[in-house]
């Protein structure tokens, strides 16, 4: 019954921004902690960003600090904005759900949405 609805990706100059949103249904978020993940080609999936919904306490990759927030929007909504993307950061970007920390490594028992292609060219 869970499901994580995702959008906002696309294509973006080196420089430019996107945002993202996931909307989340089907659980109850008083516990969760969402956020996102991202895989490109050829490389495992890494932790990005992460929210505690109950506290708004945020959790970054190193490699996006001061470039992404991550933020709830509404009841049932997490947005991340990508601000100064590189072409590094070229990935499918995934909505994550947890009942439990949400960072690098904490994969197991993890809701995923569908992804989001994020292409940002040089």
């Amino acid at each position: 019954q869970v499901q994580l609805v995702e959008s906002g990706g696309g294509s973006v100059q080196a420089g430019g921004s996107l945002g993202l949103s996931c909307a989340a249904s089907g659980l109850s978020l008083g516990s969760v902690h969402m956020g996102w993940f991202r895989q490109a080609p050829g490389k495992e999936r890494e932790f990005v960003a992460a929210i505690r919904w109950s506290g708004g306490s945020t959790y970054y990759a190193d490699f996006v600090k001061g470039r992404f927030t991550i933020s709830r929007v509404n009841a049932n909504t997490v947005t991340l904005h990508m601000n100064t993307l590189k072409p590094e950061d070229t990935a499918v970007y995934y909505c994550a759900v947890r009942y439990g920390f949400l960072g690098p490594q904490a994969t197991a028992s993890v809701y995923w949405g569908q992804g989001t292609q994020v292409t940002v060219s040089s």
